[in-house]
């Protein structure tokens, strides 16, 4: 009789042990699915998303992301080129440089200042009473961001092309712009060091 309740005892933890093996395995399973679910989901965003623009690099090292927020700096100035209309925006410290007299007081941006000229294809208005050019599609963000250590050749700045393509509704650097892409056509404006356009007055 003692023999039959050993080996019933025996029996039922070596159907326990099997018991929680089987359980582990499931888990483990599970864990695995569930790891391969989320891995599938984050491969689907990055399908659907196009990426960050501020994750964007110029060839020259220019990151976009000092520019961060630019879509919410003051105006400067504007302008119009051909098919091209132009937003002239800047940072809060080119801003403050600005209205504080610089570059005609003689004195030139500190370092820390951006500046970025926004430019849109133009379009004919449908709604005006009156002939008017309105923004179409956004094309092209040219920015330059003034650091006398990086940029010592250049008079202190650096320039990057950030290309907005509408049908794929992605930024691009522009491969062919590099730190000093701009500084050739500024150079002619040197007394007001690099910048074209004065803060407008309003």
């Amino acid at each position: 009789m003692s023999e039959l309740v050993t080996r019933t005892v025996a029996q039922e933890q070596h159907e326990q042990k099997i018991e929680r093996r089987d359980a582990i395995e499931r888990v483990a399973r599970l864990t695995v699915v569930a790891a391969a679910v989320a891995a599938l989901a984050v491969l689907v965003v990055a399908a659907v998303d196009p990426p960050d623009k501020y994750s964007l690099i110029s060839p020259s090292g220019i990151a976009f992301s000092d520019f961060r927020g630019y879509e919410d700096w003051a105006v400067v100035s504007s302008a119009r080129q051909d098919q091209i209309l132009k937003v002239i925006v800047a940072n809060p410290t080119m801003i403050a440089a600005f209205k504080s007299g610089v570059p005609g007081n003689g004195q030139p941006f500190p370092d820390g200042s951006m500046i970025a000229k926004l430019q849109w294809k133009q379009k004919k208005s449908t709604e005006a009473q009156f002939d008017v050019d309105v923004p179409d599609v956004f094309t092209q963000a040219f920015v330059m961001e003034k650091d006398s250590k990086r940029f010592p050749n250049t008079g202190g700045w650096g320039y990057a092309v950030f290309n907005y393509d509408a049908p794929s509704d992605k930024f691009s650097a522009d491969a062919k712009s590099f730190s000093d892409c701009g500084n050739a056509c500024h150079t002619v404006v040197k007394a007001k060091d690099y910048i074209f356009h004065p803060y407008e007055k309003r």
